[in-house]
């Protein structure tokens, strides 16, 4: 191609296609829903607001599929996907710089691509979704810019040279919450539109400037290197007690790479992501159905954030064209297959529980700079007197452990996809979670809409759920022999992991039998949906998957 910015259109085009197509997907799907089937004058009393009919549903039409897609591109067009976010290395891949192409178009087009998608993205919202009312104004262009500057930024940041390990991650955590701060305070402040308008159009053009002497100086291969003037620093620190000088063992060596590799990536881009979401608090005013569907899609965040940092977790290496193939220095390390799976394992818990300590600060946080603090404590009040204290505090424990746990699960159930080195395997994956996420919220309207559809699924939820069971035992009977064979598992492991599932099955069964207790829902339903809630089949295929890649 003769135009470098076709050039750059189309390689993100082809690499990111099935992403693209999602996105229109989805702005297709919520014009037809919103448009077509709903009609905004149909309105209901929810708190004494009149809200339109879709309000109920606004959450997971708007809030939870716009945040997955501005993650999603955030993540594109930084190219914060192709590298180590910890690295003191410039994130822009290093082949682009060899194309017969100026710095300023390298690092002009690929932002003038995302923050003209980010802030399409916005309008397109605004147009075709049905909002809440209630006294909630939507504005249109201000809060284009500020996704366009956000991106724009994060980019300046991502293609940024640093001078120290993980100074990157430091930087961006202070850097771009500094600015969701300012300009949530300016919102809260009611702060007229044109001034906003002014004070975030300049935004763009200064991180265009900042990118570009990015681009440059990575394009020059000037990496500093600021770790010698810490060698006093490092001289003290080896004498403290606990500084060792080289890993107790393998494993932990091991556990160690995995996180300087790709444990950061879900609580960082967790951390870049939550202000959008949260922003919507600082409009939503006294309408508590706007607060507590805003709070849903925040508290959704990480697991379905996690659905798309689990393609990274499961790469080998993210310096190498076939990412998903064994790397020699992996393959030959002197660890088993199953050492390099706990690590993995491990791993995933340290982000799962860093991704969730931003979460549990930053909704305090907010709901104390946006006054909606009264709000949840009323509704949980509402809530307490309606099922009893014992039973909403057992509930919020078991919905927040079931959150963690889910989210942790999205990091590692497909591990065996990954690890398999079969990238068409893991793109595919990858295409049925956003259309998953896509579909969901339609299907669910119609199955709230017909009661014919409610009563066939109810009479048949008992042999779907059955049928899923046996799906899921019938793998892992597969799977459990081929482990002993093949020698990953020693018998007791295998006997001590089946111990502890079951384990799991039961305390998670006690714990819904005492809360659904009534003739409602038999007992059986609530077993079948313990023995699915475990994670015990794709778990296991991990260590088969990892030798298998490992020895071909």
């Amino acid at each position: 191609m003769r135009s470098p910015a076709l050039a750059i259109a189309w390689e993100f085009g082809r690499r990111h296609r099935w992403g693209f197509a999602a996105l229109a997907a989805y702005l297709l799907i919520l014009a037809t829903t919103d448009l077509l089937i709903v009609d905004p004058g149909q309105a209901v009393n929810v708190d004494g607001y009149r809200l339109p009919a879709i309000a109920p549903r606004f959450a997971a039409t708007v809030i939870v599929p716009v945040s997955i897609f501005t993650y999603y591109f955030l993540a594109v067009f930084s190219f914060g996907l192709a590298g180590d976010l910890a690295a003191r290395q410039s994130m822009y891949p290093a082949r682009a710089f060899t194309l017969p192409v100026t710095t300023a178009a390298l690092a002009g087009w690929p932002m003038l691509y995302g923050t003209a998608t980010l802030a399409g993205l916005w309008m397109a919202t605004t147009r075709f979704a049905v909002w809440p009312s209630g006294g909630v104004d939507v504005p249109l262009l201000w809060p284009a810019l500020f996704v366009a500057a956000s991106l724009a930024w994060t980019q300046a940041l991502m293609w940024l040279s640093y001078g120290l390990p993980g100074l990157r991650v430091i930087v961006s955590v202070l850097w771009l919450p500094t600015i969701y701060a300012v300009v949530f305070t300016a919102v809260d402040r009611k702060v007229p539109e044109s001034l906003m308008v002014a004070a975030l159009a300049p935004q763009v053009p200064l991180a265009y400037l900042c990118a570009r002497f990015a681009v440059a100086v990575a394009r020059r291969g000037d990496v500093p290197d600021w770790r010698a003037k810490f060698t006093r620093l490092g001289r003290i620190a080896n004498v403290l007690p606990r500084r060792r000088d080289r890993f107790p063992s393998a494993a932990r060596a091991q556990l160690w790479f995995e996180w300087r590799l790709q444990g950061r990536s879900l609580p960082v881009w967790v951390a870049i992501l939550l202000p959008f979401e949260l922003a919507l608090l600082f409009v939503a005013g006294d309408a508590p159905s706007l607060v507590a569907y805003t709070l849903a899609g925040v508290l959704l965040t990480p697991p379905l954030m996690a659905a798309f940092a689990a393609p990274r977790v499961r790469k080998s290496s993210p310096h190498v064209s076939d990412a998903y193939a064994m790397t020699p220095f992996l393959a030959t390390r002197p660890v088993t297959s199953a050492a390099l799976i706990a690590a993995k394992l491990k791993m995933a818990i340290r982000s799962t529980l860093a991704a969730w300590l931003l979460v549990l600060v930053a909704i305090p946080t907010a709901l104390t700079l946006s006054g909606t603090w009264p709000v949840v404590i009323e509704r949980a009040r509402q809530v307490s007197d309606a099922i009893g204290s014992p039973r909403a505090v057992a509930i919020g424990i078991l919905g927040f452990s079931g959150l963690v746990t889910w989210t942790w699960k999205q990091l590692m159930q497909s591990l065996y996809v990954g690890l398999s080195g079969r990238e068409w395997l893991v793109r595919l994956s990858t295409c049925l979670t956003l259309t998953v996420l896509i579909f969901i919220e339609p299907i669910v309207h119609w199955i709230r809409e017909s009661s014919d559809v409610r009563i066939a699924l109810w009479n048949a939820m008992p042999w779907i759920l059955a049928a899923l069971v046996s799906v899921k035992m019938s793998a892992a009977s597969w799977i459990a022999p081929r482990l002993q064979s093949s020698g990953l598992l020693s018998d007791r492991a295998l006997v001590t992991g089946a111990a502890c599932w079951v384990a799991a099955v039961l305390a998670l069964y006690a714990v819904l039998a005492w809360l659904v207790s009534g003739p409602l829902i038999p007992h059986y339903l609530l077993l079948l949906l313990a023995i699915l809630g475990i994670p015990l089949a794709r778990l296991s295929a991990a260590p088969l998957a990892l030798a298998w890649n490992r020895h071909r």
